[in-house]
């Protein structure tokens, strides 16, 4: 039992497994006597991380996740810093993320990308009204409920704006969701970024597969470039095709801004229903 785990059974939290790993922390699911529940706790070690992210990105994260409050966002229970250099951050537990459950199907049908993805451009549209960018936003940071809700977490690289036009220089998130001008690292609009990210995200909920597939940097900034192809292999709805190409402009600029993805015909369709005869 490594001293996390022991420190989180003093504070009646009982450690199962780890169900996530990133850069600078680890997810792990717990029973909880005081929530009587089981949840997931993110465990930072501040003295194996670089500075940076102590003094500047973990603040603002911790900030961020006290203040929002929406139902497509991960509630978060109980922040503990202990004096040892670890921090718990004890949030909701949901059943999967956005990418699994992509890969468990090949890709999601247009009745369900459409409901999940309504609720992730909600969440959006609340971060961005309260003037906080994620920055990170990729199938990997949307969870999944067990009632099949999505959840968007990990905002260690989310940012609080003033309401004006605050460009940001921090190259964040990963290469795949990241928008040209990040790629770029020319100074950018956050919230124009995050609009990106969603494209990419519903491209893959719809296709199974990324829209710009290069691991190449150098690649991969001259392919977005291009108009965004979409495989023959599976059948895209026109008006989900039109969304999809509306936001990967590759002039930021020329993006839309979240009110105005979430008005796009495609969100508000009605259900295919099928009557028997």
């Amino acid at each position: 039992m490594s001293i996390a785990d022991r420190l989180l059974e003093q504070l009646g939290y009982n450690t199962l497994c780890t169900i996530g790993e990133g850069a600078f922390s680890k997810v792990k699911m717990a029973t909880s006597r005081k929530h009587q529940c089981r949840v997931a706790i993110k465990v930072i070690d501040k003295t194996k991380v670089p500075a940076e992210y102590t003094m500047k990105f973990l603040p603002r994260e911790l900030d961020i996740l006290r203040k929002v409050r929406h139902p497509n966002v991960i509630t978060s229970f109980e922040f503990i810093e202990i004096n040892n250099g670890l921090q718990f951050i004890v949030m909701e537990l949901c059943l999967t993320d956005l990418l699994a459950l992509v890969q468990s199907t090949g890709w999601l049908p247009a009745e369900k990308a459409r409901s999940l993805f309504k609720q992730i451009t909600k969440a959006v549209q609340y971060l961005h009204k309260h003037h906080v960018a994620h920055r990170d936003l990729k199938c990997e940071n949307v969870l999944i409920t067990s009632d099949h809700n999505a959840k968007i977490t990990d905002f260690s690289f989310g940012i609080r704006f003033t309401n004006g036009s605050n460009l940001c220089t921090t190259y964040c998130g990963s290469p795949a969701y990241a928008s040209p001008e990040v790629l770029h690292g020319v100074p950018y609009e956050p919230r124009k970024s995050d609009i990106w990210s969603l494209g990419v995200i519903l491209y893959v909920m719809v296709t199974g597969i990324m829209p710009f597939n290069q691991t190449n940097l150098n690649t991969l900034s001259k392919i977005q470039q291009t108009e965004v192809v979409f495989p023959r292999a599976v059948e895209v709805e026109e008006k989900c095709k039109s969304l999809i190409k509306e936001i990967l402009q590759y002039n930021p600029n020329d993006r839309p801004d979240i009110c105005t993805v979430i008005k796009q015909d495609w969100l508000h369709a009605a259900p295919n229903i099928q009557i028997q005869q």
